[in-house]
């Protein structure tokens, strides 16, 4: 049935029915709804082509009308990515040009050319009550701790500690991550099939201390710009809370609003 009514799904494994979709959405958000559960589900993993719109439409008993404004919002959130004679794919870190989407530091002269990271560390952890709360977990809850440090143009400009849920990480090892040349999102999605689709940040300044000040080389209470970070796979749950200790003698943070 199309407009705004209720769907009716042809029978398909482990779908959602109907029934647990609310009736007063509009159809392409229900249809919006149901392919996004088949990403949280793993029926299509990141650089999946996924069925076509026409296919999709047979599936959902809805129009291809329908089907493509669903998948036009998907898109527009960075779930999906539409290829020119290619097809509609699951959006992957491996297949964007930049290893770093979230960065927003730059050099103050000249343009951003060179960007590398340098594993530190990866070691088991509990949980500080802070870092808890911003992943949604109990106080002393198991975690791994990555260190490292981020190099603009072959100089350390960021110091970065990083936890991640120890439950949806299971069996990270250096070993791995250095697979990925510390490049930690298309390890997160190649390896434990998270994919990272936003992320809130705080900005703050503050004195330079401690592990950030030793590894970027600078005097205690050097001034830092530090960012935290918690980052969301799909259905909004947290699976990242990260601090990076920036060096801003030589840069900025830099985000475009649009």
């Amino acid at each position: 049935m199309d407009g705004l009514g209720k769907i009716v799904l042809k029978p398909r494994g482990h779908m959602k029915s109907a029934a647990n979709v609310p009736a007063f959405q509009p159809l392409y958000r229900q249809i919006k709804s149901l392919i996004t559960q088949s990403l949280v589900t793993g029926e299509w993993r990141p650089g999946d082509l996924i069925p076509s719109e026409i296919e999709l439409a047979g599936r959902f008993s809805v129009s291809q009308g329908t089907v493509r404004k669903a998948i036009g919002e998907l898109a527009g959130e960075n779930l999906l990515v539409r290829q020119q004679g290619k097809g509609t794919f699951v959006a992957s870190h491996s297949e964007e040009r930049s290893q770093f989407p979230y960065l927003r530091i730059s050099p103050d002269r000249g343009s951003l050319d060179s960007l590398s990271a340098t594993l530190i560390d990866c070691r088991k952890v509990k949980l500080d009550s802070a870092s808890a709360k911003k992943l949604d977990l109990a106080s002393g809850a198991g975690a791994f701790l990555i260190t490292r440090l981020l190099a603009i143009s072959g100089k350390n400009v960021v110091y970065e500690e990083v936890r991640l849920p120890a439950t949806q990480f299971r069996g990270l090892t250096v070993e791995i991550i250095g697979h990925y040349h510390c490049m930690l999102y298309s390890m997160y999605e190649s390896e434990f099939e998270l994919r990272i689709l936003h992320v809130d940040e705080q900005v703050k300044a503050v004195a330079a201390e401690g592990a950030a000040a030793r590894h970027l080389g600078v005097a205690k209470g050097t001034p830092f710009l530090t960012i935290e970070r918690v980052a969301y796979t799909y259905a909004d749950k947290p699976v990242e809370h990260r601090r990076s200790f920036c060096n801003t003698r030589e840069h900025h943070y830099r985000n475009r609003i649009v």
